[in-house]
């Protein structure tokens, strides 16, 4: 039992914990929008909010390829929502801090002298702590 608290109560399970909540209300977000805004959108240009309707024939076998046309629209437009309203808006808050950020630099190669120096504070400093 101690091994499996530990193992919950490590962020990474926490975090991923939390991903999947707020994934699954966002998914209900992001079907409304395309659900109320997109396919009457898509209709009000073609002419038919719903392509499942479509569908062919060969040799007794219906092929409901509508559907499939309605899921690809579902796709493109979830894909393009997430897109545009959180990857995007985080990709350039990302830019923006990394702008403002200095770029570490490199640390200076010491010299002789200054390696020497160091090594005798060093070891005044031990002396002083021995004493």
């Amino acid at each position: 039992m101690k091994g499996f608290k530990q193992f919950l109560m490590r962020g990474n399970v926490v975090d991923l914990a939390v991903a999947v909540v707020i994934g699954a209300a966002f998914t209900a977000v992001v079907t409304s929008l395309v659900a109320n805004i997109f396919t009457p959108l898509i209709a009000a240009i073609f002419g038919k909010p719903d392509f499942a309707t479509l569908t062919f024939k060969i040799n007794g076998s219906i092929f409901r390829y509508g559907a499939f046309i309605n899921s690809v629209i579902a796709f493109l437009s979830v894909a393009t929502v997430i897109y545009f309203v959180v990857v995007l808006p985080l990709k350039t808050l990302a830019d923006r801090r990394a702008r403002g950020q200095v770029t570490p630099q490199e640390d200076p190669v010491l010299t002789d002298e200054a390696r020497l120096l160091t090594e005798i504070r060093d070891l005044l400093a031990t002396r002083r702590s021995d004493a």
